[in-house]
């Protein structure tokens, strides 16, 4: 027969040899040793750790319930046997310390299973309430059954353990385990029963219940018994059936069934005295407990030799195994060397291409870039056995890896530039049909009902653009429109909201005035809509969503608060990490669109987002566009030269009394469209003191048919400059100056300068500044010249023509300012 040599054997069979041998060796040590040695040698540690202190523990506590029994039974001599009493109590006590002190141990700790461990703790809860019990019985708040129970409850919990404690693994030592628990089990029924009559005794009287009562203990003990005797070893059958033999034993049985089936009527006195029953039934208790306790020396007695018989398999399995692991060692030695040797050699090769060389070809061609692969990532070469196999594997992962790389690439550079086609596409016909809705809108013919629906279906079309541009930002691309020069700040927030739905909803509270870089004026209103937007989706209709932007120290915040849902904080992490890792984050997991371009478009320009949580249970976003991009002034020039940023920060906000902006309803719904120079908000300037907040209200649709709302006449010229866009009206909020009354003839008038009640009359705009005045205030009243007022057609009719010319105004002003940005780009191909 040829032996083949050990060079030629596979390394798969080296191993499996090692591997089955080392198997083999602990297996069987393992079936020798397993769970039988280590339960069977546990036996004689259980028995006296727990089960014979627990055996006296028991004996105590079912002696110191008979003696409670009679001492709640006859409390006038109770009193006088109450030193007994305290003295059993006193013995139940130290039986308990020692049997705590034992089952705790730690080397019975480690032989017990979990199950026992339970147990133990259960019991040892369950003992730490006979204080309570006896406290109850001094005091003389309970009664027989209530106690009785109460100690029963304990006692139940100490014969747990024993059912814990019987799970062994020779079927014939296990059987006669559990016989011996129900032999104690059948004893501490009879011990019930002996409490039960005492007490009754004591008591010389014996109720319907109590008589039930008797009668169900008498049945079950002796049901127990029964079924124990045909289970005992012979030896301890013989033994317990010479206690049943005893006068003792049968004068027990013929008081309980004198007690069951008393003579005379239920009223008679009770036909067993308290003494004879109390010598008979402890003598009778006395011998059970001697035969429990045989039976269970025995069970320990038949264990050791099966012990002995688990020892002596042990060292036969450590003498074979030691052969067996002489003969392992000298094998692997022999044939590990050459294999280790391989397997290192593979593994900093195969580490190498997988941490430096792989990644960085994988990028490369992700990139597109063209990559010489047989000079960027060489095959590995280890021959020709099965390591070299393993070798010719990573070879074939790696071009697998590279040609999917490639693959995939290039997928995607076709799927971006197909999306940014279509994208651009859809583009220009949506500014195709723009450009006809604004023709339609500028005719002379039309009705205003008709009007406003073109208005809205204006507004539609203006967020099917930013849905259009949202496909853009997801294929890297970047929208047509752009402006060469900065923009208003408030424009591109008017432009953010005209691309929003329900844009009625939000409120410009507090906008600091700066001008945005105009090459990232078109990303920064996206990127404001998809905020705005996500901030009205998930809030209640009701409420608003508030925007306030203001310069700090590292460039222009803008904060948009909504009073909606909310987010978790698992959830408000992980949004917060994809907006500031965009990269990290793919579409299929964004649930989100709106967060996933907005992440784009905060990397692309260096602006910051946080989400957090609002105190109105909403979330509110802070946009942090850095100084680089934001202007002091319209023409951008001498920001940092001539004024440094600290110095406008404290300019920057404006008082806490100040009048709060809120956004009216669209005209236009294009975006923003700043005049050649934007002039500065009102209230720009260095203010004073603050006064008292005055709290925004909400604002209904002015295309509700509500009345006009009216118009502060002193700021139209200062706004008229850059409120071009579609949210261009300024809303006057309650308790702010209206339009003069002074044309108003008083009615029933006081003297000069007071009212009819002698308070001071107030004079129209005596506390403007001067610049702010007008002389409509000093102007004296006209006489009603009691001519008719123009009818409802002529003024429906002045109204629309004063409508068009004011947006024809505005188109003109849009067009310069389209001239001077960058074109869109026409349709791709």
């Amino acid at each position: 027969m040829r032996v083949r040599n050990s060079r030629t054997i596979s390394v798969r069979g080296k191993v499996i040899f090692l591997l089955a041998s080392l198997t083999a060796l602990w297996g069987f040590a393992a079936w020798v040793t397993g769970a039988e040695g280590v339960n069977m040698l546990g036996v004689a540690t259980l028995d006296a750790g727990i089960a014979q202190p627990q055996e006296k523990l028991l004996v105590n506590l079912q002696t110191e319930r008979r003696m409670t029994m009679v001492a709640l039974g006859d409390p006038i001599s109770a009193r006088r046997q109450h030193a007994s009493l305290t003295s059993q109590r006193q013995a139940t006590d130290t039986t308990l310390v020692d049997f705590r002190a034992l089952a705790t141990g730690g080397f019975v700790r480690w032989i017990a299973d979990d199950a026992l461990d339970e147990r133990v703790a259960q019991a040892l809860h369950a003992l730490d309430g006979l204080a309570g019990i006896r406290a109850d019985v001094d005091a003389g708040r309970g009664d027989r059954e209530r106690v009785a129970a109460a100690y029963d409850t304990v006692i139940d919990q100490q014969y747990r353990i024993y059912d814990s404690m019987a799970q062994l693994d020779d079927p014939g030592v296990a059987k006669d385990t559990r016989t011996a628990i129900l032999m104690a089990r059948a004893r501490e029924v009879l011990a019930r029963e002996d409490s039960l009559a005492a007490g009754v005794l004591a008591a010389g009287k014996m109720t319907t219940v109590e008589r039930a009562r008797f009668a169900q203990l008498v049945g079950t003990q002796r049901y127990l018994f029964g079924n124990a005797l045909a289970e005992l070893p012979a030896a301890d059958a013989a033994s317990f059936q010479r206690l049943q033999d005893t006068p003792q034993a049968a004068d027990l049985r013929n008081m309980e069934e004198q007690l069951m089936n008393p003579p005379g009527s239920a009223q008679a006195a009770l036909p067993v005295s308290l003494v004879h029953w109390n010598t008979i039934a402890t003598d009778v208790l006395q011998r059970l407990q001697q035969v429990v306790l045989t039976t269970g020396d025995g069970i320990t007695d038949r264990a050791v030799p099966i012990a002995v018989g688990v020892v002596v398999r042990l060292l036969a399995a450590a003498g074979l195994g030691l052969v067996a692991v002489i003969a392992a060692i000298v094998f692997t030695i022999t044939t590990a060397r050459r294999i280790l040797g391989q397997l290192d050699k593979l593994r900093t090769e195969a580490r190498e291409l997988a941490e430096n060389r792989l990644p960085a070809v994988v990028t490369r061609v992700s990139r597109g870039e063209e990559v010489d692969l047989a000079t960027e990532a060489p095959p590995l070469d280890f021959g020709a056995d099965q390591i070299g196999q393993v070798g010719e594997a990573v070879n074939e992962v790696q071009r697998t890896a590279l040609s999917l790389a490639a693959g995939q690439a290039q997928l995607r550079r076709d799927n971006a530039t197909v999306l940014s086609n279509l994208a651009r596409r859809f583009l220009v016909l949506v500014q195709q049909q723009l450009s006809q809705l604004y023709a339609m809108q500028r005719r002379g013919d039309i009705e205003p009902a008709e009007l406003d629906n073109l208005f809205k279906i204006d507004h539609v079309a203006t967020r099917m653009r930013r849905h259009a541009e949202n496909l853009l930002v997801m294929a890297g691309s970047r929208p047509g429109r752009g402006w060469r020069e900065p923009i208003a700040m408030l424009d591109v927030v008017r432009g953010a909201l005209a691309e929003v739905e329900d844009y009625q909803r939000a409120q410009v509270s507090v906008l600091a005035p700066a001008w945005v870089e105009g090459h990232v004026v078109s990303d920064v209103i996206h990127l404001f809509a998809e905020l705005v937007e996500n901030a009205l989706r998930f809030s209640p209709p009701v409420t608003t969503v508030t925007i306030v932007g203001e310069l700090v120290a590292h460039g222009y915040a803008v904060e948009i608060e909504d009073r909606g849902l909310g987010m978790s904080r698992e959830a408000l992490d992980e949004a917060n990490h994809k907006l500031a890792n965009p990269e990290q984050a793919t579409l299929s997991t964004h649930p989100l669109l709106g967060l996933y371009v907005v992440g784009q478009l905060a990397e692309r320009h260096g602006i910051g987002v946080t989400l957090k949580q609002s105190p109105y249970g909403g979330l509110s976003a802070v946009v942090l566009i850095p100084r680089e991009l934001v202007h002091l002034t319209a023409s951008g020039v001498g920001d940092l030269e001539t004024q440094t940023w600290a110095d406008r920060l404290g300019a920057s906000a404006p008082p806490i009394g100040a009048p709060v902006r809120q956004l009216s309803s669209p005209r236009h719904s294009t975006g923003p469209r700043p005049l050649a120079g934007p002039q500065p908000l009102v209230g720009a300037q260095p203010y004073a003191d603050p006064q008292p907040f005055t709290e925004a209200q909400p604002y209904a649709d002015p295309r509700a048919g509500a009345q006009p709302e009216p118009v502060i006449e002193h700021m139209i010229g200062s706004v008229a400059a850059f409120s071009t866009g579609p949210l261009a009206r300024l809303t006057v909020h309650p308790g702010h100056p209206g339009p003069s009354r002074a044309d108003q003839p008083a009615k029933d008038a006081g003297p000069a300068g007071t009212t009819l009640n002698g308070l001071p009359r107030r004079s129209p705009q005596t506390h403007l500044a001067a610049p702010l005045r007008t002389s409509s205030a000093s102007s004296p009243p006209q006489p009603d010249t009691g001519k008719p007022g123009a009818s409802p057609e002529e003024i429906a009719a002045t109204l629309a023509s004063y409508q068009r010319g004011t947006e024809a105004g505005r188109e003109r002003a849009a067009r310069q300012i389209d001239e001077r940005s960058d074109p869109p780009p026409g349709p791709s191909a």
